[in-house]
């Protein structure tokens, strides 16, 4: 089976908590459509070593240079207290052509300024930690922005850095990871501690072994 890689972005200070849900779900085949066909890769600047905002240490697996969009199912960008600078303007430059090749980018919290800096949301519906946030980067698409937790507009999720598990749940069914009732189940048991959800996940879990037991 060929796998399809997701991708994402690692940097000093990287927001850790934000995309965790988003990854771990990813990795996990438990619930998915087709078990064992995704997997994620980290990108670096280099592959020097960095630390997260949480403190973990983490090598990437390749370079931003090394990254093309006809090798990724995604690009995901996370925060970090760096995004208000010109450091990590590299990955918002690559977020740009991966949008440009139809390849869809997931951005949270501060990686929302990043690409406003870039451009990238002047015409496309968005959102993140607030309005103001955004305007800090005298970006043209304030009147485009959305206040919800995440937004999709084609190509593009973004999403504010306290909604980790709608920013899951817009990427996991952009990606198509989950049947669409196991991630509406999915997101009730996780966003919302509704036992409810489990039940939709154990029940999927249940009918699928039977149709492999047959």
């Amino acid at each position: 089976m060929t796998k399809k890689t997701v991708h994402v972005a690692v940097y000093d200070t990287f927001a850790d908590w934000e995309i965790g849900a988003t990854t771990a779900h990813i990795n996990r085949t438990t619930w998915q459509r087709e078990p064992g066909t995704w997997q994620t890769k980290t990108v670096g600047l280099t592959k020097d070593p960095i630390t997260t905002l949480g403190g973990m240490r983490i090598v990437p697996d390749m370079t931003l240079a090394e990254l093309t969009p006809a090798d990724s199912a995604m690009l995901i960008l996370a925060g970090a207290d760096t995004w208000d600078g010109a450091e990590l303007t590299p990955f918002a430059a690559k977020a740009r052509e991966f949008l440009a090749a139809g390849v869809p980018v997931a951005a949270i919290c501060g990686a929302t300024l990043g690409l406003a800096k870039e451009g990238l949301l002047d015409s496309r519906a968005h959102t993140s930690n607030v309005r103001e946030f955004l305007l800090y980067s005298g970006y043209a698409g304030a009147e485009n922005y959305v206040e919800e937790a995440a937004v999709t507009d084609g190509d593009l999720i973004t999403a504010g850095g306290t909604s980790p598990f709608e920013f899951a749940r817009a990427a996991l069914g952009r990606l198509g990871v989950y049947e669409p009732h196991v991630l509406d189940g999915w997101y009730r048991l996780y966003g919302h501690s509704d036992p409810a959800g489990w039940m939709v996940l154990a029940e999927y879990e249940e009918q699928r072994s039977v149709v492999h037991a047959g």
